[in-house]
């Protein structure tokens, strides 16, 4: 098939890539304009927009995609479809009408389960132990659209958003594959979503992952993956940001006659700090200070010292 692909960071790569080597011919690739990033703002180009070059496909870069020129340029390649994945600009119904196919966006959850931008870290924040991937035809809505085809994709106990993202990356795009093949075969089954049963996954930002140590340790840890690696959970200590990468559940003594106020390290061990929460101890195993590198605790304990009695704050 002729496909333009619309598509930003590095989950949508594997699926560009694997539309090629099935044999589909891309022509144009539909990404975020350059940003300025990082502490020298220098220009970077999206990750598809890296994998267009490598291939020699057109790319497209419009700050609005909804203009009318916009539209009109998408038109010019007389495409079969257009595949969407975490492209970052609502489509208008021009777009979404535009080709024979129509607009097939590949999701990363099992609709109607987490529509929205951050479905991969909100499943493991809110404790699911299965996720999975998604294609749909693209409505109006956000991510409402009749399904296509799901693929599931368990959430192991240590799983990361990071880790989650990387397993979900290549599910899709082998869906996204078989999705294609079943529209141009006309076998492509479409199926109608009902309600969400989850909260919109809202975008994520930095004040997610502000630590509340009045929650209990077992939401903690599942912030601590879900955020890991963007954009981490922290908490503060002597002025400075403390960001924690690794952390594991456990439970208190249960002959403690008085519990420690939540955020209170509790033990230093030699390979983890302990700290009180609402309920249970979150033993925290690698960290981050600003301006050093992700270390273990065990490393951080031989630089810095944190003493039991220290109070972890918002």
């Amino acid at each position: 098939m002729r496909i333009i692909f619309m598509g930003t960071p590095d989950f949508s790569v594997g699926t560009f890539e694997a539309l090629i080597q099935a044999g589909h011919e891309i022509c144009l690739a539909v990404t975020q304009p350059d940003r300025q990033r990082g502490r020298g703002k220098e220009v970077q180009f999206s990750p598809v927009k890296e994998a267009a070059q490598k291939y020699q496909i057109p790319v497209f870069q419009p700050e609005k995609i909804r203009k009318k020129e916009c539209v009109e340029e998408l038109k010019k390649y007389a495409a079969d479809v257009m595949v969407v994945i975490a492209f970052g600009q609502i489509l208008p119904k021009e777009i979404l009408t535009l080709t024979p196919y129509g607009c097939i966006n590949v999701h990363a959850s099992l609709l109607p389960k987490y529509r929205g931008a951050a479905p991969i870290q909100w499943a493991i924040i809110n404790g699911e132990s299965v996720t999975g991937v998604t294609t749909m035809q693209m409505d109006e809505g956000l991510d409402t659209g009749d399904m296509i085809l799901k693929t599931e994709v368990p959430i192991d106990e240590n799983e990361t958003g990071e880790s989650l993202h990387d397993k979900l990356a290549v599910a899709g795009a082998k869906l996204c594959v078989e999705t294609l093949k079943r529209i141009e075969e006309g076998t492509a089954a479409f199926e109608k979503q009902g309600e969400s049963p989850t909260a919109y996954a809202k975008m994520l930002d930095k004040k997610i992952g502000n630590i509340d140590w009045n929650q209990p340790a077992v939401l903690i840890e599942r912030l601590v993956r879900g955020l890991n690696s963007w954009p981490s959970a922290y908490t503060h200590w002597q002025d400075k940001v403390l960001k924690i990468w690794r952390a594991k559940v456990e439970p208190e003594e249960k002959d403690k006659n008085e519990r420690a106020v939540p955020g209170t390290v509790t033990a230093v061990r030699k390979d983890c700090v302990c700290v009180q929460t609402a309920d249970g101890i979150l033993a925290v195993y690698e960290l981050q200070i600003p301006g050093k590198k992700r270390m273990e605790t065990e490393a951080f304990l031989r630089g810095y010292t944190i003493e039991a009695g220290t109070v972890f704050h918002e």
